[in-house]
């Protein structure tokens, strides 16, 4: 920044101001938050006090949960840190904004033709064309390539003063601005949001979740039903993939239903909920009774087709193709078959095309047990085959119950953490690639030609600026139709 064409820095206001505008400030909180960071990264966040004791002792597991090590971005002296950091941010840029401020918003900005005069960068050019001449071509150069231009006599001529980009001195105060607003996100998820975990079994619904660091139960204002989970594995064993389908029910209503997977979470009203792992319950003894309609797969030996048909105990069903008639007869708890458990089993009669009624077991377990039909039964042909499709939970049975863990999070600054980094981005870019430029053209009488003096600065890059003023030289004797042989020797000043 060009100090000399900034006005003086207003008195501070009490020593209270002094303290929050010092640099040595600023350091010393970004030291003392990266070393709590660093620590934060070294001891392992919200981990059960179990494993702490283990790792620390006992004396050291008591001194770091009264100091909040265990969950320092939540704990009150870290928070303190980030808004001391905020107050200083704001404080250290208002402390310049004001004199930023007037040159930003000048509507007659200053120039100081004596310092362009003195400037050792300056480029001096002679020109054939008289002053009046070159002041029309001066100033259509200008007027395309500024956005505010002036001209004004000297005692030898006159001179054009230029500048542009007069805004992106508030480059800077965008960076401090999307600091702040990254440090105001990080205080909202540390104060307002959560984390913490939840197990629900299939069928069941809840509305309570455990906070992970403390294991305190907070109540959603909205009940999360697990509706179904599954859960399927590679040939090593290992789990491949695991789902719950999850239900957001309100006032007894379901409002959202989704099928949660790892990455994919659900979403509703600002909390966030991961499939982090399942559990099997233990086994409950089923108390249903055979289903009113068991599922039976009939396929014809001579033509392939497969028959699905639904079928009532001691209903009598009509096979396609004329391969007879089935009706179910009884369920079975234990079926012996020549001194063997086959376990439980549906007893039917097959009415065969001839007349002749044969008995057809069907084990559960054993589904293709009907292809032996002719052998146990001589009058039994193969011309049909008989399974069981579905038929649901068995009296007595015992059946798998699974629950689904998931990680529950609710960080209301996230926005704000989101809108802080754009904020960056944009202030940033304007702070290292764009500038304040200005522009001085003196033409002075010498002679019947010309004398044209070039030079310009900027608040940052003043390396660049200095080739946009050998270009802008170049340029305005072009536009003048002087090139190559005919262009006066440049004298640099």
């Amino acid at each position: 920044m060009d100090t000399k064409e900034i006005p003086g820095d207003s008195p501070k206001p009490n020593a209270l101001w002094s303290f929050f505008a010092s640099v040595k400030l600023t350091v010393t909180l970004l030291m003392t938050l990266a070393a709590t960071s660093i620590i934060g990264t070294l001891i392992p966040q919200n981990e059960s006090p179990e494993n702490y004791r283990r790792a620390f002792g006992e004396f050291y597991y008591r001194l770091f949960e009264i100091l909040d090590i265990f969950d320092m971005y939540h704990s009150w002296w870290f928070q303190l840190l980030l808004v001391l950091l905020t107050v200083n941010i704001i404080v250290c840029s208002l402390n310049r904004l004001s004199a930023t401020l007037k040159i930003v918003f000048a509507k007659h900005p200053q120039f100081n033709l004596a310092r362009y005069r003195g400037d050792k960068h300056k480029i001096s050019r002679k020109d054939p064309r008289a002053a009046q001449e070159l002041s029309p071509v001066i100033e259509g150069f200008v007027t395309k390539k500024f956005n505010y231009h002036r001209s004004d006599t000297t005692a030898e001529g006159f001179v054009f003063f230029a500048e542009k980009w007069r805004w992106t001195r508030l480059g800077v105060y965008v960076v401090h601005a999307s600091v702040v607003v990254l440090l105001i996100g990080g205080l909202l998820g540390s104060l307002f949001g959560f984390e913490g975990f939840v197990n629900i079994a299939e069928g069941e619904m809840t509305r309570t979740v455990l906070l992970r660091n403390s294991g305190k139960p907070i109540q959603l204002d909205f009940d999360i039903r697990c509706e179904d989970f599954d859960v399927s594995f590679y040939p090593s064993g290992m789990p491949k993939e695991y789902r719950s389908r999850l239900s957001i029910v309100e006032n007894e209503q379901t409002v959202l239903q989704k099928d949660v997977l790892v990455n994919h979470p659900l979403r509703y009203k600002g909390i966030n909920f991961f499939q982090s792992s399942y559990g099997e319950l233990p086994p409950e003894r089923s108390i249903a009774a055979v289903p009113e309609e068991i599922a039976l797969s009939l396929t014809s030996k001579e033509t392939g087709m497969v028959y699905n048909k639904k079928v009532r105990i001691g209903e009598k069903i009509t096979i396609p193709e004329d391969l007879g008639e089935f009706e179910i007869k009884e369920f079975k708890n234990s079926y012996d078959f020549r001194g063997k458990e086959l376990g439980p089993a549906i007893i039917g009669t097959l009415t065969q095309k001839n007349g002749v009624p044969v008995e057809v077991v069907l084990p559960l377990k054993f589904p293709g047990f009907d292809r032996m039909g002719p052998m146990i039964n001589p009058q039994r042909n193969d011309a049909v085959l008989i399974s069981i499709d579905d038929m649901g939970p068995l009296p007595g049975q015992q059946t798998k119950r699974f629950y689904t863990g998931l990680q529950v999070t609710r960080d209301p600054g996230v926005w704000v953490v989101y809108t802080g980094f754009v904020l960056m981005i944009i202030g940033c870019f304007i702070t290292f690639f764009m500038s304040h430029q200005r522009l001085c053209i003196e033409v002075a009488r010498s002679g019947r030609q010309s004398l044209v003096t070039v030079s310009g600065n900027a608040n940052k890059n003043k390396l660049g600026m200095r080739r946009k003023v050998e270009t802008i030289a170049d340029e305005l004797l072009e536009t003048g139709g002087h090139t190559g042989h005919n262009r006066p020797e440049n004298h640099k000043g």
